[in-house]
């Protein structure tokens, strides 16, 4: 799912588009499992700095898979680690989808900002986006925000089924990549008030 950030850029100097690897995975995203499946089950856990090299990986992976037309990637492998290291784990709340030993996702949240939900791209439409998504709800139980571009459409659905509505437009200009973009926002549903005197 790729969350694109849509507003200025990172020390790295590549914009995040599209947080949302797990958007790609679109809304109708299931998970597929079978009687004789014996891997690991799915994990969600805290991201350490040692799982820098392989979110970078995924990163660059699930953006050349997803965002065809954004420009080619400039950076490294090692500089898009040393920003992850140096920059998305100290400021964001960063969780990683793993099964076992193998990292499938991310997603990382600033504030009440999504920042980045990426998926491997052998991931895409297994459950696992939708399962990021809602712990950056769960940590952020008040609304969360993101960034997508317009072009993503995979994206914008996966958002939309989940309960984001666009709150604002960009023409491109807020972005490195030039392209305009959306800001969506999610906030719970209020609970309707109980009747004096029942339980």
């Amino acid at each position: 799912m790729n969350t694109d950030r849509g507003r200025g850029r990172d020390r790295d100097g590549d914009r995040d588009a599209d947080t949302s690897a797990a958007a790609t995975t679109a809304a109708t995203e299931e998970p597929h499992h079978t009687p004789a499946d014996t891997s690991p089950p799915l994990t969600l856990r805290s991201a350490h700095p040692t799982d820098a090299p392989v979110i970078a990986a995924i990163h660059q992976a699930s953006r050349r898979a997803t965002m065809p037309y954004l420009p080619p990637q400039r950076r490294t492998h090692d500089e898009v680690t040393r920003w992850v290291r140096e920059i998305v784990l100290p400021q964001c709340h960063t969780v990683v989808a793993a099964r076992g030993p193998e990292l499938l996702g991310y997603a990382a949240v600033r504030g009440d900002l999504l920042e980045h939900l990426y998926l491997r791209p052998d991931a895409r439409r297994t459950g696992i986006g939708t399962r990021l998504l809602a712990e950056a709800q769960r940590h952020r139980p008040d609304g969360l925000s993101l960034h997508v571009f317009q072009l993503n459409a995979e994206a914008r659905a996966f958002y939309a089924h989940h309960g984001f509505r666009v709150v604002a437009t960009d023409d491109g200009s807020g972005n490195m990549e030039n392209l305009p973009a959306l800001t969506l926002h999610w906030a719970p549903v209020p609970r309707p008030l109980s009747p004096r005197g029942t339980p």
